[in-house]
């Protein structure tokens, strides 16, 4: 063949050499030349444009013109990011949330409807210890979320159960971080598996509503490492969000959103997070602080942040390259997107199959308290039921706020009952009815932008007749009450008729225990709740407990699948219930203290604010209480608790036997092995719970932590189950902030296998011959000042 010269010859050459490269490419490089050719022809307003996110008309936001797209594109979603058609860009939707899609269920330019599944609280999927089940909860809302058009769900939620007052505890999972982490990541994992984003929340020590986005979280190092983020950290390991939206709150003087130890140095060096970070709604004062920090996407946006960062870059205060960065890091997810893959959408996922999942979820998320001369599951002469309670007529399906869905119907516990074929006492039920209308009726309206964020004002129990409750012992085979609480966004919850039960309440559970007892009939109490209240003052009246927690729109006929016996109740608690709130380790300083009041005018008036959501006075809150949260602090100080960390009853037994090691040394690693068996009568699941007890040589530890856990599967009576655990160097590490690691001591390891924290079957021991330097990290948010930690 003849060569071919001079500048065809050239030409073809480069040619070639273009071809080659192109072929040897691999999708992530192609992907990132095109990401990098988009930032190129971006102007600068254009990446100010694209790091300020659009959605929601809000104070601080730019009101309704800012709401455009979303209403144009998903109505009723959070927000989104913008849309510049011009260089292939386009939006992506954020829509919140924790229980389920939250969306406009109908829309003013049709007569079609939209509503979604309103699955369990996270605490309660928490409580069924099951991560499989979370992960098809995950999978069915991200149908939702796909099918309905949007691209990332603002959840999951998973900050600490700190205090349980905390108005949005019903979010998060638990009071312990591993159990909060592998639910989170089974979660995104489920959610993901359909192709939509998540967006795990809030990062971080995000513990309190009161002055949310003011206060100024005081906390130690380690208790930062080992509690409040390690949830996070699990789920950025194993399941990679998208997103990971900042918290309001300051942590050791600095906002979340502006804190590069905490966005850059942990999440993304420590971690290996690939995703962007965005802002909670109106988060942190300063667009350029947020940029540098890491803060990737300013939501829901406004004009003085794009103001300002234009600014900033202009005068040299902001280097452009960090802008390049921050737009490439939003750039990566969104190719992911389905809006940007073109999917085509159906407004019509398949909400029946998913009532199923959520009716599942329901049950095995319950946990039974109290069962008392075998009072349940219901036996066969059981027809007629008296239902006491204003909440056995108006179930609480979860809490409000960007956690509330818009579902098309949710099951009272009456009509659970009529369902599996019970009848209900229709003179108390008449009576209900009556009082709770005429109740309703003498309430005021609250018009307040925040109205619809917050729980309405709860009915007063409404007191029973004598004559009725006679009528009611005579005609019905079993007297059920059910008390309930809820909670949500923009205020914490308070000790008086809410953690305790009013006198009311426990004057009702008092008496209809009494009545029916005396005509040799039992009762239950049925806990419709979104948090940990007080037990011990009245749990000796009722025959039976159920904790129901707030089971999403299948929850009547989830709570009667565990009373009857169809479910036999396997969940176990997420959390301890003290004695009384004066028990809790971080009572004596939560809510936190007032440094300086704002009224709203001081707020209205400072032109020149850019977030600081929904205001608040200027706050701190100390964690003295350090490590010791929840179990490891109970058991640690000998404390008295109601229920323990991990309680939870079953119908059936289980005995636990066989447990080995696989070595007596620890070296790279050891495998735990236990069997279980279903000694009981009838089929049943149970939660088996590996705690770790540490050596304490140069650092204080709890007395054990939960280091592992497993649901065996439904097992039959008479049937066995082995389960292995593996330990790994990071499972004994605790952090040591001298060193800035996370150390493994020298010294004797105590392996306590047991069916709640306290109810330890099997024990055995293993060796560490030398410490182990597991992982060394930054050093990153120490606090400013000395805290007065609480010690054993």
């Amino acid at each position: 063949m003849r060569a071919v010269k001079g500048k065809a010859g050239l030409f073809l050459a480069v040619l070639v050499g273009l071809l080659l490269a192109s072929c040897a490419q691999t999708p992530e490089e192609a992907e990132q030349e095109k990401i990098a050719a988009i930032i190129a022809e971006m102007s600068l307003e254009e990446k100010a444009e694209l790091v300020v996110g659009t959605g929601m008309n809000l104070t601080g936001a730019d009101g309704a013109d800012a709401a455009t797209l979303v209403d144009r594109l998903v109505p009723g979603a959070a927000g989104a990011t913008s849309e510049m058609s011009h260089l292939g860009i386009t939006p992506m939707v954020l829509a919140d949330g924790p229980a389920g899609l939250r969306i406009r269920p109908t829309r003013d330019d049709n007569t079609a409807t939209y509503y979604c599944t309103a699955f369990p609280i996270a605490t309660q999927l928490a409580s069924s210890w099951n991560t499989e089940l979370v992960y098809r909860v995950g999978q069915a809302v991200g149908r939702e979320v796909l099918e309905y058009g949007a691209d990332i769900l603002l959840a999951p939620a998973l900050n600490l159960h700190r205090n349980p007052l905390c108005g949005r505890n019903f979010e998060y999972y638990s009071e312990d971080p591993l159990l909060t982490g592998k639910m989170a990541a089974a979660m995104v994992q489920g959610v993901q598996s359909q192709n939509v984003g998540t967006s795990i929340k809030h990062f971080a020590a995000n513990n309190q509503e009161t002055n949310r986005a003011t206060i100024d979280t005081i906390v130690s190092e380690r208790a930062l490492r080992e509690l409040y983020l390690e949830g996070f950290r699990i789920a950025v390991q194993e399941a990679q969000p998208w997103t990971v939206m900042s918290s309001y709150n300051k942590i050791n003087g600095t906002y979340t959103s502006q804190n590069h130890d905490l966005l850059t140095k942990v999440l993304r060096e420590d971690w290996g997070f690939r995703g962007f970070v965005m802002t909670d709604w109106l988060g942190g004062d300063d667009s350029v602080a947020q940029m540098e920090a890491g803060n990737d996407l300013l939501m829901p946006g406004n004009s003085r942040q794009k103001e300002n960062i234009i600014a900033a870059v202009r005068e040299g205060r902001l280097d452009e390259s960090v802008l390049d960065r921050n737009v490439g890091r939003i750039l990566n997810i969104l190719i992911q997107s389905p809006r940007y893959k073109q999917y085509s959408y159906s407004n019509n996922p398949d909400l029946q199959a998913h009532a199923l999942v959520a009716r599942q979820a329901g049950t095995e998320g319950m946990v039974l308290l109290k069962n008392d001369g075998g009072t349940l599951p219901f036996s066969g002469n059981i027809k007629k039921m008296a239902a006491f309670g204003n909440t056995s007529y108006e179930i609480v399906t979860g809490g409000t706020g960007s956690g509330d869905v818009s579902e098309a119907y949710s099951v009272a516990l009456i009509e659970g009952l009529e369902n599996a074929g019970y009848s209900v006492f229709d003179s108390l039920k008449d009576a209900y009815a009556v009082y709770l209308k005429d109740a309703k009726a003498k309430q005021v309206a609250d018009d307040s932008p925040l109205a619809q964020y917050m729980p309405k004002p709860r009915v007063e129990e409404m007191e029973v007749k004598a004559s009725l409750m006679n009528k009611a012992v005579a005609e019905s085979d079993i007297a059920l009450i059910t008390i309930g609480r809820n909670s949500g966004e923009f205020a914490d919850r308070k000790e008086e008729a809410d953690f305790y039960l009013t006198e009311r309440e426990k004057a009702l559970i008092r008496t209809v225990s009494e009545t029916f007892r005396d005509r040799g009939k039992k009762t239950v109490v049925v806990l419709n709740i979104g948090g940990v209240i007080e037990t011990s003052g009245w749990r000796d009246d009722p025959d039976a407990i159920l904790l129901a927690w707030q089971p999403g729109q299948e929850a009547g006929n989830s709570i009667v699948d565990v009373l009857s016996g169809k479910v036999n109740p396997s969940g176990k608690l997420v959390d301890s219930f003290p004695m009384s709130y004066s028990d809790v380790p971080s009572a004596p300083n939560f809510p936190g203290m007032v440094l300086q009041s704002l009224s709203d005018e001081d707020l209205a008036g400072d032109s020149g604010r850019e977030g600081t959501g929904f205001s608040g006075n200027v706050a701190e809150v100390v964690y003295e209480e350090d490590i010791y949260v929840g179990y490891r602090y109970y058991n640690s100080f000998d404390k008295d608790v109601a229920y323990e960390f991990g309680y939870g009853l079953s119908y059936t037994q289980f005995d636990y036997d066989n447990l080995q090691l696989s070595s007596e040394e620890f070296e790279d690693g050891i495998t735990v092995t236990i069997d279980v068996k279903n000694i009981g009568p009838i089929a049943g699941k149970e939660v088996v719970q590996v705690y770790l007890g540490a050596p304490s040589v140069k650092l204080d530890k709890p007395r054990e932590e939960l280091a592992a856990f497993a649901k065996t599967d439904l097992l039959e009576p008479g049937q066995s189950q082995t389960l292995n655990f593996e330990l790994s160097p990071r499972d004994l590490a605790s952090y040591d902030t001298a060193s800035s690691s996370w150390v493994a001591e020298a010294g004797r390891y105590e392996v306590k296998i047991g069916a709640s924290s306290r109810d330890i079957k099997r024990t055995a021991s293993f060796s560490l011959g030398e410490e182990i330097v597991v992982k060394k990290v930054n050093k990153a948010l120490s606090p400013r000042r000395e805290i007065n930690r609480l010690q054993p």
